[in-house]
C-alpha cells in the first residue's frame, strides 16, 4: 500500500511511502482484537472493591438474646449478615483483573487493527517534525492544516518527544504516542491514524520479531 507523505502544513511533500503488507494489508483477527481490548481494559482496572465480613465489622460479640424461647430464629451476633450493619456474605475483595495474552496474539491484533484503518483511508503519513517548545496552539494548527481538526486522531512518532506530548496533552480528542506504545485499543479508539515516517520503520521492526 502506497501513500503520500504530508508537511506539518498540510502540504503534500510529493514523496511516497509503502506501507508493509504484511503489516497493514492482512486479514483482520476480530477475536484477536477483541482478546487483546480486553486485556488492555483489564489490566487497567484498579480492582479494589471491598466489603467487610463478619470479622471485620467493629461490635460486641455478646449473644444478643437467649437461644431458645423467644419464637424467633437463633442469633449469636450482632455482627451477623442477617441483621442491619452486619458483614456481608461473600463480598468483594481486592483482586489483579489483568491475565496473561501470548505476544503472537497481541501482534496479530494490532496488524489486524491498523489493517481495518488502511481498509478505511485513516491513515496519514506525516515526514518527520518536532516542535521547538510546548504550544498547544502549534498542534491545533497541525491537526488544522490535515483537516482532522473535529476527528479524534491518534499521532504515532518514533521515539519520545516532550514538546509534542505537552502540546496535545489537553486536547480531549488528541494523542500521542511512541510507536512502541501503541496498542490495539487507542489504534481502534482514533478516528484517524496519523502515523510519521520514523515510527513506521519502527513498526517494521517491532512487528517483524
Amino acid at each position: 500500500m502506497e501513500l503520500s507523505v504530508y508537511n506539518k502544513s498540510g502540504e503534500d511533500t510529493g514523496r511516497k511511502v509503502q506501507l508493509n503488507d504484511s503489516i497493514f494489508a492482512i486479514e483482520p483477527n476480530d477475536h484477536a482484537i477483541y482478546l487483546d481490548v480486553k486485556h488492555y481494559m483489564a489490566a487497567k482496572r484498579q480492582g479494589t472493591a471491598k466489603s467487610k465480613e463478619r470479622a471485620e465489622i467493629k461490635g460486641s460479640t455478646r449473644k444478643i438474646k437467649r437461644q431458645k424461647g423467644t419464637g424467633t430464629a437463633r442469633a449469636g451476633s450482632i455482627k451477623s449478615p442477617l441483621f442491619k450493619g452486619g458483614g456481608r456474605v461473600f463480598g468483594p475483595e481486592p483482586r489483579d483483573y489483568s491475565f496473561k495474552l501470548n505476544k503472537k496474539v497481541k501482534q496479530l491484533a494490532r496488524k489486524s487493527a491498523l489493517s481495518y484503518k488502511a481498509q478505511d483511508n485513516k491513515i496519514i503519513v506525516l515526514e518527520d517534525f518536532n516542535l521547538e517548545a510546548p504550544k498547544t496552539k502549534e498542534f491545533v494548527a497541525l491537526r488544522k492544516n490535515l483537516k482532522i481538526d473535529n476527528k479524534k486522531s491518534l499521532l504515532v512518532i518514533n521515539e519520545p518527544n516532550k514538546s509534542l506530548y505537552l502540546s496535545s496533552r489537553n486536547l480531549a480528542d488528541s494523542k500521542v504516542v511512541t510507536a512502541s506504545e501503541l496498542n490495539t485499543y487507542t489504534i481502534l479508539d482514533a478516528v484517524t491514524l496519523l502515523l510519521t515516517e520514523g515510527s513506521i520503520d519502527v513498526l517494521e521492526k517491532n512487528f517483524s520479531i
